[in-house]
């Protein structure tokens, strides 16, 4: 065995992994990358089919965010944002509010202002505080400020409403707000109490009276929007009990953790208008569907007429979009948005929480009122990561890279076609740059995998001596490749998923 796989093996715990079966055998150990490519301490090859957990999006060693951090550290690598500003976080901060309001119809809501932190936790545990605090003062439950703690009138606390399966994260707030039954089951006593609705997971959806179809479960359900009435229903109660949702916390367009669960075209415009009405902040987590992963090409395509089709049915030309973010595809500005992953184009831990100015005022006040955002981090707005996040915008934004994304997303499109004939796929789900392939005892009866048979995870790793590397979310196998992803790199990668699964069943 490699001496830092021994090392490895004695020193390091890792996470979300059972370390008795990582015992058991060598691990890959990482020694380099280059573009879609990641090469172990022992010279092997392996594609990066999940951009390393969803966040590096131009590739490895990529020559202008390289020349970046290599510019920024001949100045300053890190100081501290607790009293004092810097160059690269200032710049940033602008850039993002940029982007954050581009090419939108609604002009009165705005995202204006940054709060920086260090991932995509973190960015919810941000809006998650400044929304509890946000609706106590603006609701009129908290009296004098004190050192002492603020005191409620009526009992009353923030309440917030979420989809089931959520996954936002793993501090404590964060793990709150999602639904992962083992996160809850691990540390119920420490969590407080939040709602959940129903999520539009078309494929596995008691109101979809569809029978299975060889394609994508969005484009062939049947049934009546079930999902928002449901979403209606539990705001009606909610606002009933004299406590209305303080915020509504979703992923647009797409879930991740809880198995890449895509929303039906329509879903994510008709559910936010919902919780506006009702007085709700909207918390967008778009820490994985964020900076160009969700956005490339307004299409979807319908398997039953074989032609590329946009959700009005017509048949467009190839045009990319240029929007970063998810909310935006559906004209959704939030009152939160929650970014990490990609920000720095994969390269450094960083995230932000974008909010607006009503929020922003609500925390201004005289020195001894203590309206300050008690909360923060040490590396607040460090300047190699902004730096990075600054060169990976431009990169996002120049015209080849937009042009790549799309012609990429309709590749994979098509590669993924292939995987029909599986009887052992179920379910192909794709957004964007994101796909999620869901494995099945039978497609004809949707039977899922037992957690003991470990399907997702076999594949996966018979996917790695193939030389393609990703990691499943239960049975769903998941591709995200980086945007610089070749043709034949990703032929590939969805080459050695179909050869798996025929051979693993």
């Amino acid at each position: 065995m490699n001496k830092l796989a021994q090392l490895d093996q004695r020193y390091v715990w890792h996470p979300f992994t059972q370390m008795r079966d990582w015992l058991r055998r060598e691990p890959i150990v990482i020694a380099s990358g280059k573009g879609a490519v990641l090469r172990d301490v022992h010279g092997k090859e392996y594609l990066d089919a999940n951009a390393s957990i969803w966040t590096n999006l131009h590739g490895h060693r990529h020559p202008k965010i390289n020349a970046a951090i290599t510019q920024q550290l001949k100045k300053i690598s890190h100081s501290s944002a607790l009293g004092f500003a810097n160059e690269p976080a200032s710049l940033l901060a602008e850039k993002l509010v940029g982007v954050a309001n581009s090419k939108l119809k609604i002009k009165n809501l705005k995202l204006g202002k940054v709060f920086f932190s260090d991932d995509g936790s973190t960015a919810l545990e941000v809006a998650l505080k400044l929304a509890y605090e946000f609706t106590r003062r603006t609701r009129g439950w908290s009296s004098s400020f004190s050192l002492s703690g603020n005191t409620l009138k009526r009992g009353l606390q923030p309440r917030f409403l979420s989809l089931a399966g959520a996954y936002h994260g793993d501090t404590i707030g964060a793990v709150s707000l999602g639904h992962v039954d083992l996160f809850h089951k691990a540390y119920g006593g420490m969590l407080f109490a939040t709602d959940q609705v129903m999520s539009p997971y078309c494929y596995r959806c008691p109101f979809n009276q569809a029978k299975p179809e060889r394609a994508d479960a969005r484009n062939y359900r049947k049934c009546h929007w079930e999902c928002v009435g449901q979403v209606e229903q539990k705001f009606a109660a909610q606002r009933k009990k004299g406590n209305p949702y303080a915020g509504f916390v979703f992923e647009p367009l797409m879930q991740g953790a809880a198995g890449m669960i895509p929303q039906p075209a329509g879903w994510l415009a008709q559910v936010t208008q919902i919780a506006r009405a009702q007085g709700a902040l909207l918390i967008a987590d778009e820490v994985m569907t964020g900076f160009g992963r969700t956005n490339s090409v307004a299409a979807v395509y319908d398997r039953r007429s074989d032609v590329l089709k946009t959700h009005d049915g017509h048949r467009p030309p190839l045009q990319p979009f240029q929007h970063l973010f998810a909310c935006q595809q559906e004209n959704v500005v939030p009152d939160f948005l929650c970014v990490a992953k990609g920000l720095t184009g994969g390269y450094l831990p960083m995230a932000a929480t974008l909010t607006t100015q009503r929020v922003f005022d609500a925390f201004l006040g005289e020195y001894e009122e203590f309206k300050t955002f008690f909360h923060g981090h040490s590396f607040t707005g460090n300047q190699l990561g902004a730096a990075a996040a600054l060169a990976n915008l431009d990169l996002l934004a120049t015209k080849n890279s937009v042009t790549q994304r799309a012609k990429l997303q309709q590749q994979l499109h098509d590669e993924l076609q292939t995987l029909w004939a599986l009887p052992q796929v179920g379910d192909i789900r794709q957004v964007g740059l994101v796909v999620g392939v869901e494995l099945v005892k039978d497609w004809r009866t949707r039977a899922p995998f037992a957690l003991r048979e470990r399907a997702g995870i076999r594949v996966c790793e018979a996917m790695a001596r193939r030389g393609v590397l990703t990691r499943p979310v239960g049975n769903v196998i998941v591709l995200l490749p980086p945007y610089c992803t070749t043709p034949k790199q990703l032929r590939q990668m969805v080459a050695a998923l179909a050869a798996t699964v025929a051979e693993s069943f």
